[in-house]
């Protein structure tokens, strides 16, 4: 043990080790970390592609997918329009991208759009941006986790009636890999990430080249189950519907810019060419599935999916290239749920240290990472998957709007930001508290470049809450509100709480100059004398209650308090509704009533503790009942005595 004294002041350092490495906990979850080893478990560029891009290139799985969904239902001739649609939505995805890589400089301490609207458009834009980003990422979970269970459902159909179970399972899993730490879950799912990129970059290198010599095909037995039987028109609303579908692919982008901090020094430039190698695996992956997927006759179908259908018209069949793609692709789907278990935790950590979450979000766990966030991540994601059965299609709905109006806000943010920059004076700066503003000679081409982006990801925005309202996306535009409402209620109870415990003009109270303790006995044994022996300690006014149900138990109480209670007064209650806790509080309020100033009431609750947990369930709990009724009365001060049997 380690003590430093100072004066007025002790430290002692305690040795933990022989503490903190036993038990369940650290088998599942590792053994503690300290502080100290904070800088080690940064990550690199390789790894940080695993732990944040995941998200983002598991969309290649779905993304083609969901726009042919929507196309279908005008015919199999509109499915013509999947490729020209993929081309405007990885256009949308370069802009996003040129954008995010200048936040990620701007601000190199993270938190993405929400660090960027708090600091330069306000707090109702903030909590509005962080809400969004909150909502998708417990989105993201829900919907990969869902989608890689169909894949693995597709190529084995008799665990279909499992879904929800393994989905579940998985999202247990992966939030315990995320409590083990960011660098230790990242390593681990480094490979299988690496894994899907190689499978389906094969894939769609096989599939190019058989177009190209003539050899691909098409796909042989196509599902058919969403074919309509008659056609339709292919309109303007149902092109912006399927576009807006197929911008599930641009969800993940803002991953790296709310997890700088995760990364290796320097974290802005590994952080910046992180999200670069994002963009272009993800774009030239979407873009060649799109093609390959139009030129073989793909059709959506809700018991094979898109990638598997690829997949066996590319190597001919069901061999073991197939089966390696759809394992990777189940894989990928699966892990992208990391990318909102690494994030959203920091997130909430932000929003909780600015006081609009719980300030229990910003404590980290044993091994250096958000313990909280993480595990409510975990079980809110696991609700939504089993109200939806771990279906895709019916939490597509929800899923873009959150993400697409975090893009709106932090371009606009950024925007406004290099607004700032280009009215200061060279040697000028304004600190703020995401950022330091100085002066940017290119302020202009910035500023239009994020605003035009902002426009950009406004327009999907509305064409998806709109083209989706009635599939869902209604839930979302009530949901953001109604987050961000409750956000602000947080933040005014810990803004009146400071108040209120502020020393600020704060007056100490005199002497306490009677002390009043009451024993509440339930019966005379060595728990309760006990109890006795602890509150004559504390002052000699000292009363026992006792409440009179059973007037033999109470005769019974009566004489063993002659023997036992040492002069000690008694007080019974008598109580002819059988009632417990209600005469009690009648009387502590009586004596409240005719309490003296500087009078202090004390309440001694004894609670014998049995030798095991499940024991408890033996007892009635009179102390948890006590406490819980009296914790809330003003003037008192209420302790518990634990006696263990």
């Amino acid at each position: 043990m380690k003590i430093e004294t100072y004066p007025g002041t002790t430290i002692v350092e305690p040795n933990l080790n022989p503490i903190v490495k036993k038990g369940l906990r650290g088998w599942l979850i590792g053994n503690p970390l300290q502080t100290a080893d904070a800088p080690s478990q940064t990550i690199g560029k390789t790894i940080g592609l695993a732990v944040f891009a995941s998200d983002a290139l598991s969309s290649t799985a779905y993304a083609t997918q969901e726009i042919m969904t929507i196309l279908i239902t005008a015919g199999a001739g509109a499915l013509v329009a999947v490729f020209p649609i993929s081309l405007a939505i990885v256009a949308l995805m370069i802009i996003v991208t040129v954008s995010y890589q200048q936040t990620i400089h701007a601000y190199p301490g993270g938190g993405g759009a929400y660090i960027v609207a708090r600091d330069n458009l306000g707090e109702l834009p903030a909590q509005t941006a962080g809400a969004a980003l909150l909502t998708d990422y417990i989105l993201t979970v829900a919907v990969s986790i869902s989608s890689g269970v169909a894949q693995i459902t597709s190529a084995f159909p008799f665990l279909d009636p499992f879904r929800v179970i393994i989905a579940v399972g998985m999202v247990m899993f992966i939030m315990l890999m995320n409590l083990r730490g960011v660098k230790e879950s990242g390593k681990a799912f480094a490979v299988p990430t690496y894994f899907f990129v190689a499978a389906m970059a094969i894939t769609v290198a096989v599939g190019m080249f058989r177009f190209l010599t003539g050899s691909l095909g098409t796909v042989v037995n196509p599902p058919t189950d969403l074919i309509p039987s008659t056609l339709a028109l292919v309109t303007p609303f149902l092109l912006l519907h399927a576009f807006s579908s197929g911008t599930s692919a641009l969800t993940g982008i803002e991953a790296i810019s709310n997890g700088i901090t995760a990364f290796k020094e320097p974290r802005s430039h590994n952080a910046g060419i992180t999200l670069l190698w994002m963009s272009g695996i993800l774009g030239t992956l979407f873009l060649s599935i799109s093609f390959l997927s139009g030129k073989i006759g793909v059709t959506p179908s809700n018991y094979e999916t898109v990638i598997s259908q690829l997949a066996r018209t590319v190597y001919g069949g069901q061999g073991i290239l197939y089966l390696a793609l759809i394992a990777g692709t189940a894989i990928i789907l699966i892990m992208a749920a990391n990318t909102a278990f690494a994030d959203f935790p920091r997130l909430g950590a932000l929003h909780a240290g600015d006081g609009f979450l719980p300030h229990q979000m910003t404590m980290k766990g044993s091994r250096l990472v958000y313990s909280t966030g993480i595990v409510a991540l975990a079980m809110i994601a696991s609700v939504l998957i089993i109200i939806f059965q771990a279906s895709v299609t019916a939490l597509i709905p929800l899923y873009a709007i959150g993400v697409f109006l975090s893009f709106t806000l932090s371009q606009a943010g950024m925007a406004r930001r290099w607004w700032k920059s280009g009215h200061l004076k060279p040697g000028e700066q304004i600190v703020e508290p995401g950022s330091t503003i100085t002066y940017d000679k290119n302020w202009k081409t910035k500023i239009i470049i994020n605003g035009f982006g902002s426009l950009s990801t406004l327009t999907v925005m509305i064409v998806f809450a709109t083209t989706k309202f009635k599939d869902g996306a209604w839930i979302i535009i009530v949901l953001i509100p109604l987050l961000v409402s409750v956000f602000f209620a947080i933040h005014h109870h810990y803004k009146t709480l400071a108040k209120r415990l502020s020393l600020e003009n704060y007056i100490p109270h005199t002497r306490i100059s009677r002390h009043r303790i009451i024993v509440l006995i339930a019966g005379v044994h060595r728990g309760s004398l006990e109890a006795l022996t602890y509150a004559q300690s504390l002052g000699p006014d000292v009363t026992a209650v006792h409440v009179s149900i059973d007037p033999k138990e109470t005769d019974s109480v009566r004489k063993k308090w002659d023997q036992y209670g040492g002069g000690t007064r008694l007080v019974i209650l008598e109580s002819p509704y059988r009632l417990l806790v209600e005469p009690i509080l009648a009387y502590i309020q009586k004596l409240l009533e005719v309490r003296q100033p500087n009078e202090l009431l004390t309440i001694v609750v004894p609670q014998f503790i049995p030798a095991h947990w499940y024991e408890n369930l033996l007892h009635n709990q009179t102390a948890l009942l006590l406490r819980a009724a009296l914790v809330f009365k003003p003037g008192l001060v209420i302790l518990e005595v634990p006696y263990q049997v």
